[in-house]
């Protein structure tokens, strides 16, 4: 995840679930991305390492665990920029010019000027950030396939020009549901409508009883809209009473329940998901200094593997003095 700002439910439902999960299964690395940040982000990096160990922080509060995971941030690891210059000298810049978000990102963000290498050469970076652990799966939604394809693509060319390096990554196609903002615009910080993960209780309710529902719905007794309403998205994403869920839809779609009531028993249910990673988060915040020990742990663990790859690319290339 790229330390950007503070983590909210979106981030829970869209990765840090499955993450929890993965780790039980797979031998994982889960890392601050703080490189990838700078790429849009490089005119202002104040906040950087802040966001990083709070990130890492509401890491642990959803439950990785760093005796299971490794857990690091990518600048700590300089051979990952290393391997990225070395990929940099064999892709042509066409392929990154190709991809899907390198367009849409740059009439998306156009606030920022995103005409420097570091922002096309992202895909690189993030190839680098893969194959120098030879991870055979990464976890991706739909949208995240092509990047991966890419990263493929290299894999094989480099491959091509110096012998068998490195594995192709297979993705891992991770099916979640995509949580619109409280206003139901897109997720965003910038527009401050996100319940984040180390909200407490009351911010919460007073977030959700602000949220945005059927606009058409001026009093309780009018049938409302429930398919794309945010406050039953939210309900399927963390309600885990179907039976109360349902029977606030039908009631809802009849004209038999304010708006009040279903937002009161939503606010309870996230509380309920949120109140174990209050907790962990808690105890891990009254240790300041347990967060950066166990980044700069995992760091130094990545890094191991990392030098291992790089001795072995160096071989490759031929970059042996």
């Amino acid at each position: 995840m790229r330390p950007t700002g503070k983590l909210h439910l979106g981030h829970l439902v869209g990765a840090l679930r499955n993450w929890t999960q993965l780790q039980q299964e797979y031998e994982c690395y889960y890392f601050v991305a703080d490189w990838h940040a700078l790429t849009s982000d490089y005119a202002e990096t104040s906040g950087l390492t802040s966001h990083a160990l709070d990130n890492v922080t509401d890491w642990i509060a959803a439950g990785l665990d760093p005796e299971k995971s490794t857990i690091f941030i990518q600048s700590l690891i300089p051979e990952h920029a290393e391997l990225h210059l070395l990929l940099s000298m064999v892709v042509p810049v066409p392929w990154l010019e190709r991809v899907p978000t390198y367009k849409e990102q740059q009439d998306l963000l156009r606030e920022k000027d995103l005409s420097t290498y570091g922002f096309l050469g992202y895909p690189l970076l993030q190839t680098a950030d893969i194959i120098i652990y030879h991870a055979s799966h990464v976890p991706v939604g739909d949208d995240q396939v092509p990047h991966l394809e890419l990263s493929r693509e290299v894999v094989r060319r480099f491959n091509n020009f110096y012998g068998d390096v490195f594995i192709e990554p297979q993705p891992l196609l991770t099916r979640f549901p995509r949580l619109p903002g409280l206003d139901n615009r897109k997720m965003s910080k910038s527009y401050g409508n996100a319940i984040e993960l180390s909200d407490d209780a009351e911010t919460v309710r007073k977030k959700v009883m602000q949220m945005y529902t059927d606009p058409k719905r001026v009093r309780a007794d009018i049938p409302g809209t429930v398919e794309g309403n945010p406050v039953f998205v939210y309900h399927d994403a963390f309600n885990p009473n179907t039976a109360e869920v349902e029977d606030l839809k039908e009631r809802y779609k009849a004209g038999r329940v304010g708006d009040v009531e279903v937002k009161k028993k939503l606010a309870a249910a996230i509380n309920d998901v949120l109140e174990p990673l209050r907790a962990r988060r808690a105890d891990v915040v009254a240790r300041p200094d347990r967060v950066r020990e166990m980044a700069f742990e995992g760091s130094k663990k990545a890094r191991r593997v990392a030098q291992e790859t790089m001795a072995r690319v160096r071989d490759a290339v031929k970059l042996r003095y």
